[in-house]
């Protein structure tokens, strides 16, 4: 070409040469991408929806998690859910431009085209975030172009249906991290026992790293290798400004974790019987507070231990006013064979020993068969074949039923329960909902050794019971879980209120174990026969705490006395409440009175029936009106007042009739009387005649 030639022509045939190319080349990868589209067919998200089981604690915390069925651990979480440095970290590291790229980033794939070009070998490489989504999304084991092509379509397809936080989201809960780690979440329990949110930088920075060689990088097993890649993550923050100088020298101070931790066990046997109830459900969330559950699983390991080898500890503790189980300690610890730790002791079926004997004097005291001040008699009787003795095997003579109960007196509690009738004080605690198991070999109807301990309960059982002597006799539907409604509450209630705060008041002055404060919890210890069970169940306003120690296998333990091991526990258990426990205020019609000025058929329990001729032909005594069961429609709900009569037939004048335990007149010569009620619900009424024979019936007033 000679000087001064126009090149302008040749430029723009080059250029036009190229321009070509280039709309070929689009329109060839179009094609292929279009191919791709149409050949893959819509994009199979069923693997994110794979995911470990959770157990949650009532705010949301973390109790325990389950692998999925192929054995890995992954729990998915939410960008929020992560410490905004770990999110720039990763990205930084991974896809810079991340938040504008469309799935693919056009400048890396030409960075790394360039590199092969020029080196032979693969330099860098070109995958996106939202790629390697894709990729973990449907796996292959192949790396060839045709995989690289089918990540890509399946980036931009991702970035068209999905936000950015959600691919992020998908990526922190599908990377892999070594082993059958699965997600962010998951790699930072097993390595770290922590929350992703509560990361350090060095931990971060080792986190980002673990996904790119999950297996050769693993801490567990190679430490320096980890720590390399832990370097090149600080070093590239380092170099783009995100970081100081000073926190990468802090960074690389920092251990690398050699060992993997266990993911969190809390809860382990209520967070098991969840999981078997509800099989489908990805997350499960129980009413437990998780802070009390640890410290009281704490505790329960530190008082298993210092009673003796070999035993086993539960500990439940309801929120009286919802029926919420606060927690729910199964075991001193689940993994431990030498106490059976994987056996759930909260939902054994154990001799309670002495533990049920308030309830009979609450039902004495409703049946208005006695009053706390009512005299007993604790001495030698011999009940047929059956002749109980006290665990000290002495007798105090003449007490109150007060005294009896504090004291925890075996004759008394006897002889109250043969007033009652054996059959009628089960009747009783079945109906409100208590599972009670009589011995197997046992012949005929159940005999008064029931008062001692004689049959089978649950400590769950035991505690609800408790709570409803502290909601007034009004039973609690136990809550296990928020994330469900509650079951409906069928139970009877157990006993009336005035009853109910009877029994609290006695068991508020029960004397507390050694170094105890007193007066400030209601409490009940009961020791099994032969010494296999250890119980102390307490109360106040707003808390219930029942407390089971023994071996699982339901050896005798010497020495398992329950005032020397479990009531200890339990007032440790509620000094662990960090509060002060709050009494229950006395209801209306509390009757309060001494010995001497309580009406006569309540100042003694009299047993002593004249046998002659005419005493036995008496027409035994009853309450003619109303009948046990009845719903008397007494205008109430509409604002009227009537009174409720009350018709008795038999027995011997004069009589005395009680409404929840609080007389309603002085004794009357007449079988007629009536009671004004201050609004609707269940009413006890009793009668006792002048022989002391008593009847009770409970109605509904409407």
């Amino acid at each position: 070409m000679h000087e001064g030639a126009d090149v302008r022509p040749g430029i723009r045939r080059l250029v036009a040469g190229l321009v070509g190319t280039a709309a070929v080349g689009l329109v060839a990868g179009a094609a292929m991408l279009w191919h791709y589209v149409v050949a893959l067919g819509p994009l199979d998200l069923s693997v994110a929806d794979i995911r470990s089981t959770e157990v949650r604690d009532r705010d949301g915390r973390l109790l325990r998690a389950f692998t999925t069925k192929a054995g890995r651990w992954r729990l998915p979480v939410k960008t929020e859910d992560v410490d905004p440095r770990f999110l720039a970290l990763l990205t930084l590291y991974e896809d810079k431009r991340f938040a504008s790229h469309p799935g693919i980033d056009g400048l890396a794939l030409a960075r790394a085209v360039g590199q092969f070009a020029m080196n032979g070998r693969v330099v860098s490489g070109a995958s996106t975030l939202t790629m390697q989504v894709a990729r973990l999304l449907e796996p292959r084991a192949e790396r060839t172009l045709d995989a690289k092509l089918r990540q890509a379509v399946r980036a931009i397809e991702l970035e068209h249906r999905f936000a950015k936080t959600e691919i992020l989201a998908l990526y922190l809960s599908l990377a892999p991290y070594g082993g059958n780690l699965e997600g962010l979440r998951a790699a930072s329990f097993a390595y770290f026992a922590k929350e992703p949110k509560r990361l350090s930088l060095a931990e971060q920075a080792l986190l980002v790293a673990l996904p790119q060689s999950p297996e050769t990088r693993r801490p567990d097993r190679f430490p320096e290798a980890a720590r390399a890649a832990r370097s090149r993550v600080l070093a590239r923050a380092l170099e783009a400004g995100f970081i100081s100088e000073a926190e990468v020298e802090a960074a690389e101070r920092a251990p690398i974790p050699e060992a993997r931790q266990p993911l969190p066990m809390i809860a382990a046997h209520a967070a098991e019987q969840a999981v078997r109830d509800d099989p489908d459900a990805a997350i499960i969330r129980l009413a437990i507070d998780g802070r009390l559950q640890r410290s009281f699983e704490a505790l329960a390991r530190e008082s298993a231990e210092r009673v003796g080898p070999g035993l086993s500890a539960a500990i439940v503790a309801i929120d009286n006013a919802t029926g919420e189980i606060r927690a729910q300690v199964g075991a001193p610890d689940y993994f431990a064979r030498d106490r059976a730790g994987a056996v759930d002791a909260t939902l054994a079926v154990r001799s309670p020993g002495s533990a049920l004997k308030p309830f009979i004097y609450a039902f004495a005291f409703d049946n208005g068969i006695a009053h706390p001040e009512t005299v007993l008699d604790d001495r030698r009787v011999r009940f047929g074949t059956y002749a109980p003795e006290n665990f000290d095997l002495a007798f105090q003579g003449t007490v109150t039923a007060r005294r009896a109960l504090q004291q925890s007196l075996n004759m008394p509690a006897v002889e109250l329960l043969d007033a009652l009738g054996s059959v009628k004080f089960l009747a009783r605690l079945r109906s409100a909902g208590a599972d009670i198991v009589l011995p197997k070999d046992e012949v005929g109807p159940p005999g008064l050794a029931v008062a001692l301990g004689g049959l089978g309960i649950r400590l769950t059982d035991m505690a609800r019971l408790y709570a409803g002597l502290a909601r007034g006799g009004d039973m609690p539907t136990l809550v296990r879980r928020l994330d469900q409604p509650p079951g409906a509450h069928r139970d009877q209630p157990l006993t009336t209120p005035v009853a109910a705060w009877y029994v609290a008041d006695i068991l508020r002055g029960a004397p507390p174990p050694d170094n105890a404060v007193p007066g400030r919890i209601a409490f009940k210890t009961g020791t099994s026969y032969g010494y296999r069970d250890a119980w102390a169940i307490g109360f106040d306003r707003l808390t219930t705490i029942a407390v089971w120690l023994g071996r699982p296998d339901g050896a005798s333990v010497p020495g398992l006395v329950a005032r020397m091991t479990a009531a200890p526990v339990l007032f440790d258990a509620f000094a662990r409440l960090d509060r002060t426990p709050e009494p229950i205020p006395a209801p209306p019609n509390v009757l309060f009175a001494s010995t001497a000025t309580l009406p006569p058929p309540l100042r003694h329990l009299r047993q002593d029936q004249p046998k002659t001729i005419a005493a036995t032909a008496t027409a035994p005594l009853r309450i003619a009106y109303p009948p046990n069961g009845a719903r008397v429609d007494l205008g109430l709900g509409a604002g009227r007042m009537s009174a409720l009569s009350l018709k008795a037939s038999g027995g011997v004048l004069p009589l005395t009739w009680l409404v929840n335990g609080a007389p309603v007149s002085e004794a009357s010569l007449r079988r007629q009387a009536s009671w004004q009620p201050d609004g609707q619900g269940f009413a006890r009424v009793s009668v006792i005649d002048a022989k002391g024979a008593s009847d009770s019936v409970t109605v509904r007033l409407e």
